[in-house]
């Protein structure tokens, strides 16, 4: 029941290693389809969806809460496809999102400059200094996404377990290693990591489901029957109403009870100026 979470840049074989990997270990391999699987169960447009994984965000992005709950939405359909366990993922953020997870091998694909601008030419057939100027582009988007959504550099090497250059080794040589590395002892799934994992998809989930009425809602475990909401704005923050009715909603879908951290405040704080006056 392990994972791989495998990060890769553009021309980098890494959907190669990733698809190869998936049979050799006679595992499922994912990347695309948890954006399916996203736009469907929250009824989001898978455009909407990519943009907010792929593109880094910007200051003037009038979007940028849209952007959040729509990260929201993946991380939760993300950790729930992850419980299946057997899993080979390749795409962005698996090697955020899978840190704690003992049992979840996060491997980093790269390849050679040249051996990328050469591919790019031929697949787009463009000049050489249009394919540099591509690729360092896709590069530096990554990086900035990487950077303002989770504060690391998605490149940093202290965030994998491996980093393998796809260039004096070949993408058989690349499988080869993983398939032996991942099974070992070390990353097979234990009652703790499993426990783990569990936690994390579902705050997800709870996240997921309190994100339109509270975008910077953080949420907690406190037991295996209830969780806390803290850091609380929006509607979660004034509104009563609004607390009973996902209360109820987290009841009914996960059978658990939501302890507010906060009381509920007015959505304005009113000073009377004419409050300490005198009055003769």
């Amino acid at each position: 029941m392990s994972i791989v979470t495998i990060s890769r840049g553009s021309y980098s074989h890494g959907r190669e290693v990733a698809e190869a990997l998936a049979e050799e270990l006679k595992y499922q391999c994912v990347s695309r389809e948890i954006v399916a699987e996203a736009s469907e169960q929250y009824n989001i447009p898978e455009g909407k969806l990519l943009h907010a994984l792929h593109d880094a965000p910007s200051f003037l992005d009038s979007f940028q809460k849209d952007r959040e709950i729509n990260l929201d939405y993946f991380k939760s359909s993300f950790f729930q496809h992850m419980l299946q366990g057997n899993i080979v993922y390749h795409g962005l953020a698996g090697h955020f999102f899978l840190q704690d997870v003992s049992h979840a091998l996060k491997v980093r694909i790269n390849a050679g400059m040249s051996e990328r601008i050469e591919e790019e030419m031929r697949r787009d057939n463009c000049s050489l200094e249009e394919a540099k100027k591509r690729i360092k582009k896709d590069d530096r988007d990554r990086k900035n996404w990487s950077k303002q959504v989770y504060g690391a550099d998605t490149t940093d090497s202290r965030l994998y377990d491996m980093v393998l250059c796809v260039d004096s080794l070949t993408v058989s040589d690349v499988v080869d290693i993983l398939a032996k590395t991942v099974r070992k002892e070390q990353f097979q799934p234990t009652a703790q990591s499993h426990e783990v994992l569990q936690k994390l998809a579902l705050q997800a989930k709870v996240k997921a489901l309190a994100c339109t009425m509270s975008p910077n809602a953080r949420v907690r475990i406190l037991s295996d029957s209830s969780v806390e909401l803290y850091h609380l704005d929006g509607m979660l923050k004034t509104d009563i109403r609004v607390r009973d009715d996902l209360s109820k909603r987290v009841k009914d879908e996960l059978n658990l009870s939501v302890v507010y951290g906060e009381p509920t405040k007015p959505a304005k704080d009113y000073v009377n100026t004419f409050y300490n006056l005198e009055v003769h």
